[in-house]
């Protein structure tokens, strides 16, 4: 069975966009791993942001009700005709912490307040005081519709405080904290970096390989933010290098407080059933019996343009014995016109056993030395 959502954050099905904004904002509160000392602590605080990514997102959030967590992320699709009930691919982005940070808009809901007097911990960017040991603990004394409550009453701001400031509303105006203090200065994350996995005939042809992404993006409004898909094309040329990276500048996901980040492909090769892959050249592995590598065979190679070349060995081949085929290997980067080499290395099969009179033979016929 799947992941709760609803439970995770300790609401009910039916609760509205505020009341998922609260639960999220009391639960990460309570849970984030620098203010809990419980080993579980980080574990929770990942269970409670993929909540909160998927409740708070209302198309994400009709396909789980209609699916679950299994049809959400695996692709199921419903005939509902409900919004957002087309095929899905949803695989949460891994980092509790951005979320953390979109929330509450990049800045820290507690160093406001006791300023750089205390000393602090510091995680993704977010310090938090450590004057108590029992952290977690002291969060389950908090007001439950309002976290910032007792903050707000200790520092003398009536009605508390709503997503880490003072006021009265549940819905903070005017410019934003970091306007205010005249520190609006956007600052780029860190690239996403993915791996992407292709076959040795791929970088043989070239190829281009379309990837869909989501993210989340800022309305005109400059404050709020929706969530898109886009697709990625991904062009690999020709003899492409394993690491090479391919960068989509700006295609993270934005806030008001961010720049996004770069999105970094890079390049890894796959497992190929015949040949492994050294720089621009492909190596062969040809297993011959002991009698073809004493006596002389021709051998048959496979190549990545489904042809087969015919090897002829006259000479005694050794285990390990290495043989070049020019040009049959991948094409250089930088000039795509040429390619590398076809490398053959030897393995000789021997014989389990041997006839005597067989061995009588050998022993006559072969050199001592």
């Amino acid at each position: 069975m799947g992941k709760d959502y609803y439970k995770t954050l300790g609401i009910s099905k039916g609760s509205n966009e505020d009341e998922i904004k609260k639960a999220y904002r009391r639960m990460a509160l309570r849970f984030h791993p620098d203010k809990n000392t419980d080993p579980n602590a980080e574990e929770k605080f990942k269970e409670i942001a993929e909540a909160y990514e998927v409740l708070s997102d209302p198309k994400k959030r009709v396909v789980y009700d209609q699916l679950g967590e299994e049809g959400l992320k695996t692709g199921g699709s419903s005939s509902s005709g409900a919004p957002g009930s087309s095929t899905h691919h949803y695989t949460f982005h891994g980092d509790p912490h951005a979320t953390f940070a979109s929330f509450f808009g990049g800045s820290n809901p507690f160093d406001m307040f006791f300023g750089s007097s205390r000393s602090h911990s510091r995680s993704n960017g977010f310090p938090f005081h450590n004057d108590h040991s029992n952290g977690a603990e002291q969060d389950t004394e908090m007001d439950e519709d309002d976290p910032f409550a007792h903050f707000g009453r200790q520092f003398g701001f009536p009605g508390g405080m709503n997503n880490g400031f003072p006021g009265e509303g549940r819905r903070r105006r005017g410019p934003a904290p970091s306007e205010r203090l005249g520190t609006n200065r956007k600052h780029q994350d860190a690239p996403v970096v993915h791996e992407l996995k292709v076959s040795l005939e791929e970088i043989f042809h070239g190829c281009t390989k379309r990837m869909k992404i989501t993210r989340r993006r800022l309305n005109p409004d400059g404050r709020s933010m929706r969530t898109e898909d886009k697709i990625l094309n991904i062009v690999i040329k020709k003899g492409w290098k394993e690491g090479t990276k391919i960068t989509f500048p700006k295609e993270g996901d934005e806030t008001p407080e961010n720049i996004p980040a770069d999105i970094v492909f890079v390049l890894k090769d796959k497992g190929h059933a015949h040949f492994k892959r050294d720089g621009s050249n492909i190596i062969y592995n040809c297993k011959i019996t002991l009698k073809e590598a004493l006596c002389g065979c021709t051998v048959s190679i496979p190549t990545l343009e489904n042809r087969v070349i015919s090897l002829p060995c006259h000479d005694i081949i050794k285990p390990g014995t290495l043989k070049r085929v020019r040009g049959e290997g991948l094409p250089f980067p930088k000039n795509p016109s040429q390619r590398g080499d076809l490398i053959v290395e030897f393995s000789v099969r021997f014989p389990d056993r041997i006839p005597p009179q067989s061995r009588e033979i050998i022993r006559q016929h072969l050199p001592q030395s």
